[in-house]
């Protein structure tokens, strides 16, 4: 029945979607007041269809339903219930019917929140146009209500997806992703008008952060759920699929530097529109490489040659006609504005961070479809890892961390050199000193680190004396958080420590100044698995300090061998403990780390998070006076 249901429920939210946007384009068109006024209605009702399409397949994961192909081959009736609700977007056709489901919740919420503003409509026009593509697109390729003709007891939910990581991760990522959205609609309805103002830079940004902010702690979520479950004790492997969300993040922060100078000196709003355009089309070229089977990943969902025709059809359509509108404004539009840039500017430097970050995202954009384009061209196969992006970005960041230290301590308009220099030389002093102290404390003094560390230093001094403004709170935290999140970076990459060792019972084995004796194993049960867990102490000169529990589980349905690390976690230094094979006569591979401010990356994410929430506070407050 919830199969049933769950369709005329698709079929109807895509009736009401085709409502929302062509009645109201038509009515644009012939100036029809009744037609533009079925806009708002119409997005009530396939919001209402989706949310309950959502919510049968929901209910139908809760209740193991064997008669939905989607839930048997995602779930079983072993797995807990809260990984049941996961499950809904464990694999490609639940992760579409969650686009589609935030995709209508951002909607209502520009709708509920600019709904005395006529002008409006148009903006819906759009959303409500791509509301129905994606639907189309659920009904015709990934349909997660398709009944199943044979009544299957389920092949469980993937264990790496098992982990309460999983629970908020992918909403998080798919909520950032899917907002861009709302900017990108009404950057296309303001360039179809020729009304690019600091009105439009204002509105767009907020809504530009939301989304960005969410982004952010998505793949803030990301990193920290990968340190803990893949069991390699890395935070970011530079696989594709994780290149594919940097990807709109980095032209986000691009796009919200420049926003802010078309809001406050009506400059650079050509360049901001078309990076709010790229933000999305990026969010639609993750859809189309992560779906498609064009890329060879552990997160990748599906591959099926009709979904990425689909898809890729979908993105040339919306990157065309964006563009041809953003080229029409270009050719009407008188760009010169008579706008001075001052070298020794805020604007200035806002907008070179801006082309920073631009140049950022391009560089990993290049690195990511490069291999993909020589293989289409039948050139062979060649991987792009870790060793080009580190190579490439370090410098980058190296730069983007200097201007992001400047940027505080200029004002808008002219400014001396002279003055800049006076205020600077404390801080380039006191942050080289705080470096080069870092790099004695772990005993190993490498110029590029003390470099690395000295602008992150740099860029948190430099925000100190912003915070007696409130105002300022945003980019101070903002600032502060990718510094602390470089620190981390560059701290744990540089002074980890591994070890994979042989232990038998009894045991025990050094690692730094830490002691793990494996004293014991015993068997574990779950749910849905079985396995053997390690008890490690683990010491400091003669003291413990802790107990950890890794486990090696086999997962019962599946018949998949699983790690689950175990963490001792610290502000300045994590243990992180990962079983690997059963070797003979109780003896056990094990692999060891200690890396020093790993939690500094999650922090750093966390801050920027913060600085993201603290625009919007200010939006709030303004919107209530």
């Amino acid at each position: 029945m919830s199969g049933v249901l769950g369709q005329l429920a698709l079929v109807f939210a895509l009736l009401f979607a085709v409502l929302q946007s062509v009645v109201p384009l038509w009515g644009l068109r012939h100036r029809n007041p009744y037609a533009l006024a079925c806009a708002r209605p119409a997005l009530w009702g396939q919001a209402f269809c989706v949310f309950a399409a959502y919510f049968l397949l929901t209910l139908a994961f809760i209740q193991n339903d064997p008669s939905l192909v989607y839930v048997t081959a995602n779930s079983h009736p072993t797995l807990p219930w809260y990984y049941r609700i996961a499950a809904v977007w464990g694999a490609h056709e639940g992760s579409i019917l969650l686009w589609i489901v935030l995709l209508s919740a951002w909607t209502l919420v520009f709708q509920w929140i600019h709904y005395r503003d006529n002008n409006s409509v148009p903006v819906l026009i759009v959303l409500g146009l791509l509301s129905s593509a994606f639907l189309l697109f659920s009904l015709l390729t990934s349909n997660p209500f398709l009944i199943s003709p044979v009544l299957q007891e389920g092949h469980d939910l993937n264990p790496l997806l098992q982990d309460p990581g999983f629970l908020i991760h992918p909403p998080m990522l798919y909520t950032g992703y899917v907002g861009f959205a709302v900017g990108f609609a009404i950057t296309l309805v303001v360039l179809w008008r020729q009304q690019l103002d600091a009105q439009w830079a204002h509105i767009t940004r907020y809504w530009i952060v939301a989304a960005w902010s969410f982004l952010t702690l998505g793949i803030t979520l990301g990193s920290w759920w990968a340190y803990r479950v893949l069991g390699w004790g890395g935070f970011w492997f530079w696989d594709p699929v994780e290149n594919v969300s940097l990807l709109p993040w980095l032209s986000g922060v691009a796009l919200l530097h420049v926003l802010l100078v078309a809001e406050k000196k009506q400059a650079g709003q050509s360049w901001a529109a078309l990076l709010v355009i790229v933000t999305f089309l990026l969010s639609l070229l993750g859809i189309f490489l992560v779906r498609s089977g064009v890329l060879v990943s552990a997160h990748t969902f599906a591959n099926d040659p009709a979904r990425g025709v689909f898809l890729l059809g979908l993105f040339a359509i919306v990157a065309v006609i964006s563009l041809l509108i953003y080229l029409r404004y270009v050719t009407k539009a008188n760009i010169n504005q008579g706008v001075t840039y001052y070298g020794l500017s805020r604007e200035a430097w806002l907008l070179l961070n801006s082309v920073l970050f631009t140049v950022a995202m391009l560089t990993v954009l290049i690195g990511t479809l490069y291999p993909l384009f020589i293989e289409v061209l039948g050139l062979g196969a060649i991987s792009v890892g870790a060793p080009y992006f580190n190579v490439v970005m370090m410098p980058l960041t190296g730069v983007i961390l200097l201007i992001m230290g400047v940027a505080p301590l200029v004002h808008w308009g002219a400014m001396s050199w002279i003055n800049l220099w006076k205020l600077a030389w404390p801080n380039i002093v006191v942050s080289m000193t705080l470096a080069i102290g870092l790099s004695f404390i772990f005993g190993i003094l490498s110029s590029l680190t003390v470099l690395g560390l000295s602008l992150c230093c740099w860029v948190v001094l430099s925000v100190l004396p912003i915070l007696r403004e409130r105002r300022h709170w945003s980019m101070a935290f903002a600032h502060a958080g990718f510094a602390i999140c470089v620190i981390g970076v560059i701290l744990a990459g540089t002074y980890s420590q591994e070890r994979e060792v042989r232990l038998k019972l009894g045991e025990s084995t050094t690692l730094g100044p830490y002691v793990f004796r494996l004293s014991a194993t015993n068997g574990v049960a779950g749910a849905n698995f079985r396995g053997i867990q390690g008890r490690f102490i683990i010491s400091k000169h003669g003291k413990i300090i802790t107990e950890l529990y890794p486990e090696k589980r086999i997962y019962v349905v599946r018949d998949m061998l699983m790690t689950k690390v175990a963490i001792h976690p610290g502000i300045f230094r994590d243990l992180y403990i990962a079983m690997g094979e059963p070797l003979h006569q109780d003896e056990w591979s094990v692999r060891l780390y200690y890396k020093p401010f790993i939690r500094w990356i999650w922090a750093g994410g966390v801050l920027m998070l913060l600085g993201g929430i603290m625009v919007l506070l200010c939006h709030r407050q303004e919107s209530m006076r």
